[in-house]
Order: C-alpha cells, then sequence, then structure tokens
C-alpha cells in the first residue's frame, strides 16, 4: 500500500495467525508472536493440549483435599482428646472427697487436653485478679469456653450456670461437686432464690463466674446481658472483673460438630465496683461491664444490631 518492498516474508501453516472468536485477525498479536520467533511454529495435539489442562487443574484439587484430609484428621484426634478427657474429669470429680483437689484434677486435665490438640492459650491481665472475693464475668461463645476457663482460673472458682444443666444426668452431679451454682437464667427476680448461696460462695473466698449472656450462637457477636449477675455484685459488693475470651467459637460453634484449629486467648480487664442497688444502678454497670467486653471481644454488638431504627416524624 504504501510501495515499499517487505522486510520479510513467513511461509506458515494454517490458524497461524490469531483470531477472535468473530473471525477478525489480531494483528498486534500476530505481531508479538513475529518478534518472540513463535509465528508458524507448529501447534501441540488437541490430546496434549487437553492433559496439560487436566494436570494443571489437579494440583488445585489434591490441595484442597489435602487440607479436607489434614482438618478430618485433626478433628478426629480433637473428639478422641476432649471425650477421653471429659470422662477422666468426671470420674476424677466424682471420686476425689475434696473440692480443692476435685478442681486441681480438672485444671490439669483441662490443660493436658488443650495442649494435646495443639490449641495456644494467651492469657492476658490474670495476675491482677484476685483469688477470691470477686466476680468475673466473660462473653458466651462455644462449650469450649468452660475448658479454656478451667484450665486458666486459679482456685476454686464458683462458675454460676443456667439450671437446665442440673437436671443433665452427667453434667448435674458434676458441675454440683465443682460447686458450681444454678439460676434462672430468664427470671431476673427468681435469683433472689439462689442469692444465698451465690453468696456463701463468695464469702467462702471464692470467685464467682458468670457468662451473662445466657447461652451462645453460631452467629459470631455479643448478645445482651441479663441483670441477674450484676443484682449479686451489687447485693454482695463484689467488684466485676470484665473478661474476654476470642478464638473459641472458631473452633467449635454452636450446632457443629467439627472443630477447627485456631489459637484462644483469655483477657482480664480492670474492676467495675457496684454502685448501688437500685434498677437503674445495676443497668448502669451491667451497661459498663458491658461496653468493656465488646470493645475487646473482636465481635459485632449482636444487641444493638437486634434494636429497631428510631422513626422520624414525619413533620
Amino acid at each position: 500500500m504504501i510501495g515499499a518492498p517487505v522486510e520479510e516474508i513467513v511461509l506458515a501453516p494454517e490458524r497461524t495467525a490469531p483470531k477472535t472468536s468473530s473471525g477478525k485477525i489480531r494483528r498486534s498479536s500476530a505481531k508479538e508472536l513475529y518478534k518472540a520467533g513463535s509465528l508458524g511454529a507448529s501447534q501441540r495435539a488437541l490430546w496434549r493440549q487437553m492433559l496439560r489442562l487436566s494436570l494443571d487443574g489437579l494440583a488445585p484439587q489434591i490441595t484442597r483435599l489435602t487440607a479436607l484430609l489434614r482438618e478430618t484428621l485433626y478433628a478426629s484426634w480433637w473428639w478422641i482428646v476432649v471425650e477421653s478427657s471429659s470422662l477422666l474429669a468426671w470420674l476424677a470429680v466424682m471420686t476425689l472427697p475434696r473440692l480443692d483437689w476435685r478442681w486441681r484434677a480438672v485444671r490439669s486435665i483441662a490443660r493436658t487436653a488443650l495442649a494435646s490438640v495443639a490449641a495456644p492459650v494467651t492469657i492476658v491481665g490474670l495476675k491482677v485478679a484476685p483469688r477470691g472475693n470477686a466476680m468475673f464475668v466473660f462473653n458466651h461463645s462455644s462449650y469450649m469456653d468452660a475448658v479454656v476457663l478451667a484450665a486458666v482460673l486459679p482456685g476454686e472458682p464458683a462458675y454460676v450456670a443456667k439450671s437446665e444443666l442440673a437436671e443433665q444426668f452427667f453434667a448435674g452431679p458434676f458441675l454440683r461437686r465443682l460447686g458450681a451454682l444454678f439460676v434462672n437464667r430468664y427470671d431476673v427476680g427468681g435469683v433472689a432464690f439462689d442469692i444465698e448461696a451465690i453468696l456463701a460462695a463468695a464469702s467462702s473466698g471464692r470467685n464467682l463466674v458468670f457468662f451473662p449472656e445466657g447461652t451462645f450462637t453460631r452467629r459470631a457477636g455479643l448478645s445482651d446481658f441479663y441483670l441477674g449477675a450484676f443484682k449479686v455484685a451489687a447485693i454482695a459488693g463484689l467488684p466485676i472483673f470484665p473478661g474476654i475470651l476470642r478464638g473459641t467459637r472458631s473452633m467449635l460453634r454452636s450446632d457443629q460438630w467439627f472443630p477447627r484449629w485456631t489459637p484462644l486467648s483469655v483477657q482480664i480487664e480492670s474492676a467495675i465496683k457496684p454502685s448501688g442497688t437500685d434498677f437503674a444502678s445495676l443497668a448502669q454497670l451491667r451497661d459498663a461491664v458491658r461496653d468493656v467486653v465488646l470493645a475487646h471481644c473482636g465481635e459485632p454488638d449482636l444487641g444493638q444490631l437486634a434494636k429497631p431504627e428510631p422513626t422520624r416524624s414525619a413533620a
């Protein structure tokens, strides 16, 4: 077209020039092939191309299968350790005559179980907490919460558990032998029926342990706190140490029986003291403790999310 001689003529086989799906020649791609010296190079056989594609797709499949096998083996080992440790702890608690001996056995078994499943536990702030006459309030995320706290908390802590557990065949006697206390988590006034036993445990030099959410769910987030724990603290004059558990929900979620490896942590924050026993003071104490837990648990505020949006007047 411009009257100049061509620099080179390449005699190439069919299907050498790259094309688009509409059949237009991709001249820029042909130029790149020419500059690379691969224009007109013989193409691989179809079966070789298919084999290469299959092998390329096989590597990710092998990686996924290896990961699934590794997770399955870990979950199987996890359950072997947990079930055998639970049985050993139950036998020790039901046979040992003294409360401090039972707690020492449970603490040793819990620590051994966590080490056996290679779950590292980071502990922050526990040294500033007293060994008695105080209350610990923790977020509740998993069945593993009790195991982690049993391995970490010193002395003979008095767990305040929901009354439904007292009627279970294995859990009821086990918890009673550990000095656990039972309350109706839905009845704020009903906690008065157990207040004497709770106050007696606190006055005997034991730390009270509450999960004021009352239960846990698969969904991540901090739910609202019931007032019962804060009523007890106010009546007994106990300082409340907000406690934060992290990692337990990821290890074993609610309604899920496939555990996964994850690091765990227990964090104890500075004490918050009750200012009164009236409802306003209890609500203020509850909100103050919950704000501390929410700020460190790394999960969303389910209580806040559950509240309806304020409506605007059409003024």
